[in-house]
């Protein structure tokens, strides 16, 4: 799968959105059709979400590793892959200890 690079003709708030004293950082971009995506980093941890809508997480760059709500699986994910998560659920998402951080694109399915 291929990700995006960049996106035209969109409106960025510049007020970052920050969770876990800072862990996670990432900043919404709003489509001229009324979409929406978040763009992001999460350092090394481990963190839970919570889904009020339907969720694509696309890996832009880093790894990960997945659990999402109601599931015992893990699975892992690399720049170019993306794993949905259903509206009014979560998952929680671990990125390794000795790595940078891993980037991505969150698009609401809604």
């Amino acid at each position: 799968m291929s990700h995006p690079t960049s996106f035209s003709a969109v409106t960025v708030d510049t007020k970052a959105n920050v969770y876990f004293d800072g862990a996670v950082v990432s900043h919404t971009v709003r489509f001229a059709d009324g979409s929406k995506k978040t763009l992001g980093l999460i350092r090394p941890g481990t963190h839970h979400f919570g889904t009020a809508a339907a969720e694509r997480m696309e890996i832009v760059a880093g790894t990960c590793s997945v659990v999402i709500d109601d599931s015992d699986a893990s699975a892992d994910y690399v720049a170019g892959t993306f794993f949905d998560v259903a509206a009014n659920s979560g998952f929680t998402i671990t990125v390794p200890e000795g790595a940078e951080f891993c980037e991505y694109i969150c698009s609401f399915l809604s």
